[in-house]
């Protein structure tokens, strides 16, 4: 008797354990959801945007995986000088390694370099902004050949740590048409894994800047 209490408490335990975790993975969705919705309402507010919302229907996604939210271990960079990055134009912007956060995804250990901009910072309310170009084993195939993109924000680190959700990455301007001087992810950047998350390719025809 008392074996079939301690088992029936048992099951009730790991349901409720199931029920929390789906709770939270849909939760988790919603999130992605919204900021997926807010996104495209960027392009229809930023009159330089080269899409607008009968676009939106050639715009895709992988679905949100709460698993490419990953919590990472983060290093400033001491003394790190202004270096050119390339971009897709063939001209170069200015920019300095922020530092670095060390990562596992699924369970391989890579490091994603993380930058500010000098003229970003200057722009009131992009003070504290830092900028996370990369590719992956997935560019040129289900994504972007030029690599995707990560924004984050200065006090999203804390205590020596930081997250960094690929389900946000967004594809560069340069995606959508010509005309943009989008950076080009270094080659510290460029990571050996598969990361199915955030944008994918555009299927709409490219427009001419």
């Amino acid at each position: 008797m008392r074996f079939l209490i301690f088992f029936s408490l048992l099951i009730t335990f790991a349901s409720c354990k199931t029920k929390t975790i789906i709770s939270e993975v849909d939760t988790y969705r919603a999130e992605i959801e919204h900021h997926r919705a807010e996104y495209k309402q960027d392009f229809i507010k930023d009159e330089r945007s080269p899409l607008r919302e009968p676009d939106f229907e050639f715009m895709n996604f992988y679905p949100a995986d709460i698993n490419y939210k990953c919590d990472c271990s983060f290093e400033y960079t001491r003394d790190a000088k202004p270096f050119e990055m390339s971009t897709v134009s063939g001209k170069t912007k200015i920019f300095t390694k922020y530092g670095v956060a060390s990562c596992n995804l699924d369970k391989i250990p890579f490091e994603v370099n993380i930058y500010s901009s000098k003229q970003t910072q200057a722009i009131p309310g992009y003070r504290d902004y830092l900028f996370i170009p990369y590719k992956d084993l997935t560019s040129g195939e289900s994504t972007y050949g030029g690599g995707r993109y990560i924004d984050m924000r200065m006090g999203d680190i804390r205590n020596g740590r930081v997250s960094i959700d690929f389900n946000k990455c967004y594809n560069p301007w340069c995606m959508y048409s010509d005309g943009y001087n989008c950076p080009i992810p270094p080659i510290e950047n460029h990571f050996g894994v598969e990361i199915k998350a955030g944008e994918m390719v555009w299927t709409g025809e490219k427009k001419k800047g």
